[in-house]
C-alpha cells in the first residue's frame, strides 16, 4: 500500500524562516530606498 501525502513527516523539512527574511529583505530594502527617493524627488518637484 502506497501513500502520497504531499507533506512529509514531521520534523525532516529544514527551517526556511531565515531564507524568507532574507528574501524579503533582498526586494525590500531596494523598495524602501526607491520609494524614499520618489518622495524626496516629488517633494522637490511641488515645493521649488
Amino acid at each position: 500500500m502506497s501513500t502520497s501525502d504531499s507533506s512529509p513527516p514531521e520534523g525532516s523539512t529544514p527551517d526556511r524562516r531565515p531564507l524568507i527574511a532574507f528574501a524579503w529583505l533582498w526586494v525590500g530594502a531596494p523598495l524602501a530606498y526607491g520609494l524614499y527617493e520618489l518622495v524626496q524627488k516629488a517633494t522637490q518637484l511641488f515645493t521649488g
